[in-house]
């Protein structure tokens, strides 16, 4: 399934993807798309309605999408997670997963402007595959338990400001918790219909030029094991959502390093999740 939300930001009506590519609302399943939504079932009972044509139709024509997950209870983040973005960086390749939380508040729509902080210079783009958690992960014995866990995957823009982030403070924070810097969506699909997390493809461009083209099977770290790791250090609750990393071709790692401007546009896909498309304005 793939499920999304739409309206305003604070309103936004859940619903679901059909296959004849039409959206159903699940207001009378849910108020929301939620940790509490995820945890007591909440995609069986969605996947159960759509299939006995138990929901109303709803049009999104014309209609913001939101992010496909409400209020995150934390947004993890896996750093230098493929090779040849540590090394366009400059940064050794890790032997242990970088980890760095980002503030749940930077989630926003898919398409939402996205603001330019006051004073950067350096702002700059990083599409990654999102995991969202469905069931809590808690010192889980092996990689292998990692998807009982899991209930689906989205796009996510990792934005960064990369002058707050490595040279303001020894932590990554500054440059990572900015105010609309993790766009997320459009659709939340759940893993039977997203594919093999290890193959899937992921591509960016800026202004209409590709700036990155990678594919998840040059994860250092796969899904699995990134979520078994975490699970030891921290409890992953539903809703929780997973920052997986980005391939090389970000602004830092590139020739004269054309960090982004406003107006600027970045366009983010991934096989099978979908597409983003952001405007870049000043804050």
């Amino acid at each position: 399934m793939k499920l999304l939300r739409i309206g305003a930001p604070g309103a936004e009506v859940p619903a679901v993807l059909g296959e004849d590519g039409e959206a159903y609302a699940l207001s009378e399943l849910t108020d929301d798309i939620d940790g509490p939504f995820l945890a007591s079932g909440g995609l069986d009972r969605a996947r159960e309605a759509l299939a006995a044509g138990a929901l109303p139709l709803i049009d999104p024509a014309g209609r913001r999408i939101g992010p496909p997950v409400a209020r995150p209870g934390k947004v993890v983040c896996i750093g230098l997670n493929y090779r040849d973005h540590a090394e366009e960086t400059g940064a050794a390749v890790p032997e242990r997963p970088v980890v760095f939380m980002k503030d749940p508040s930077t989630v926003v729509g898919p398409d939402d402007p996205v603001l330019i902080p006051r004073g950067s210079v350096k702002t700059d783009w990083e599409v990654e595959l999102a995991v969202v958690i469905g069931r809590e992960a808690r010192y889980l014995a092996d990689p292998a338990q990692a998807p009982e866990c899991i209930a689906g995957y989205a796009i996510s823009n990792d934005v960064s400001e990369r002058e707050f982030q490595l040279e303001y403070s020894a932590q990554w924070d500054l440059g990572k918790s900015c105010e609309t810097f993790n766009p997320l969506g459009p659709w939340l699909v759940t893993p039977d219909e997203a594919g093999d997390p290890r193959a899937l493809g992921l591509r960016l461009a800026v202004n209409g030029e590709t700036r990155q083209r990678g594919n998840t099977k040059n994860m250092i770290f796969d899904v699995g094991y990134v979520v078994w790791y975490l699970s030891q250090y921290m409890v992953l609750r539903p809703g929780d959502v997973i920052n997986t990393g980005t391939p090389a071709g970000v602004a830092l790692g590139l020739p004269g390093t054309p960090y982004l401007r406003a107006g600027d546009t970045v366009e983010l896909s991934i096989d099978g999740l979908g597409t983003q498309r952001q405007t870049f304005v000043n804050a």
